[in-house]
């Protein structure tokens, strides 16, 4: 989330960004509560100062005369009236904190200046492309053809015993998906990534401190009634959460974490052309990379992760595009977001989609989940997050499938996965 004070010295600004993002925050609600939270802080601060002159004062009394068994009395009144205004005192800058809290966590993060302004991801733009669309000299499939045919892919049966949008995969299908993993995590742990295999599951808290809303019809997430705690739709939950409550020593950042999981998401309201097969589905396995990093190195490590992501889909060959999140496409926590686009000849007249996306979240995600280091002067300040898909497996498969189909119905592999998976080409069983 935002700074307070940030908002309310950059109230004007923080408006404009919300209408750029087309979300529903009330930024002035939030600085009106926080003018608020000010001046009643600045009350209880002389009260519990005036209880603390009373009790001195109290003190000092023998109370052997008259007049200062009074004046002890008049004391004694003044402390309890005292101690009802300061409960009542707390007890309203409680209820006004906890509704100031509710208002700010609607705020988007700040985007970037050079994010391109627009509602959807018809309105990124293109800043470098990576080989050309391939073109067949016989009838291509798409993937979920190719992928019965080859007998590696299994809708239907998952239908069956699971609902839409689930999948098994088998035969080769299982050594392509532990194949990329594998090829993907040789090229992190050569960069100095450490791996972990996370829990598919985290407290609601946590998702809600990395930005994701864990309730409501709206909802990505799966939650699991009376536990408080969801499945992850994403190791960027799970990574992110790991040093929460935290105060990092400046001399361990930056931190370059690897996750392997599991990631569900109910895809509400997923819908199209281009949610068929295993472009959208309810579960899959993804490699995330996640970064914890100096406020002035973020942006650095944001193009590493950038790079990273282009040198893991070069290595495949398979042709695809870099565009710059727009404004309106970012989600809340993201300053900004790059994403790589595949090029998907099974697409209607072919198309790039989405395989990839990396952000910089600055200290947003930092302030809600409370991490911090400490500074050379000796302050707590929060650390900048980054996360960034190595391989979504799914959508990976998918590119594969389609740019890598020959005629004969089979499909090669790339060069690069060969000595991972054991064989060279798909074949028709």
């Amino acid at each position: 989330m935002l700074d307070y004070k940030f908002i309310a010295e950059n109230l004007t600004a923080v408006m404009a960004n919300i209408a750029d993002r087309f979300m529903k925050a009330d930024a002035e609600k939030a600085a009106n509560l926080y003018s608020r939270r000010t001046s009643l802080v600045t009350n209880l601060q002389q009260l519990q100062q005036n209880r603390n002159i009373n009790a001195a004062a109290m003190k000092k009394q023998n109370a052997k005369s008259p007049a200062e068994l009074a004046e002890r009395n008049a004391l004694i009144e003044e402390g309890k009236k005292l101690k009802d205004e300061i409960s009542a005192a707390e007890t309203e800058l409680s209820e006004v904190e906890k509704e100031l809290l509710e208002e700010v966590r609607k705020i988007p993060n700040m985007a970037h200046p050079d994010a391109p302004v627009g509602r959807e991801d018809k309105d990124n733009l293109e800043i470098k492309r990576v080989g050309e669309p391939i073109k067949f000299d016989f009838e291509s499939a798409d993937h979920v053809k190719l992928g019965h045919d080859l007998d590696i892919i299994d809708f239907d049966s998952a239908t069956k015993v699971s609902g839409v949008k689930f999948y098994y995969l088998k035969n080769q299908g299982v050594f392509l998906e532990l194949g990329l993993i594998r090829y993907a995590l040789d090229i992190l742990q050569k960069k100095g990534f450490t791996p972990y295999i996370t829990p598919d599951i985290a407290r609601e808290e946590i998702l809600e401190g990395i930005g994701f809303n864990p309730r409501g019809s709206e909802s990505n997430v799966y939650t699991l009634e009376g536990e408080g705690t969801c499945l992850v739709g994403t190791a960027e939950i799970t990574l992110g959460g790991y040093y929460s409550d935290t105060i990092l020593p400046k001399e361990k950042l930056p931190l370059r974490m690897a996750g392997l999981s599991h990631c569900f998401r109910r895809e509400a309201g997923a819908a199209g052309q281009f949610s068929k097969g295993l472009y959208r589905v309810h579960q899959f396995t993804k490699l995330e990379m996640f970064v914890y990093c100096l406020p002035e190195e973020s942006d650095r490590f944001h193009e590493e992760l950038r790079s990273i992501e282009e040198e893991i889909f070069q290595g495949l060959g398979i042709p695809f595009r870099v565009v710059d999140t727009c404004t309106g496409d970012l989600g809340a926590p993201a300053y900004r977001k790059y994403d790589l686009e595949a090029w998907m000849p099974g697409r209607a007249n072919g198309d790039w989609g989405e395989v990839t996306s990396t952000s910089n979240c600055t200290d947003y995600q930092a302030r809600r989940l409370n991490i911090r280091y400490k500074d050379s002067d000796g302050k707590n300040k929060y650390v900048h997050m980054l996360n960034g898909t190595a391989i979504a497996v799914s959508r990976a498969i998918i590119a594969i499938l389609e740019n890598f189909q020959q005629a004969d119905g089979s499909v090669r592999l790339p060069k690069v996965l060969i000595p991972y998976c054991g064989f060279d080409v798909i074949k028709k069983v």
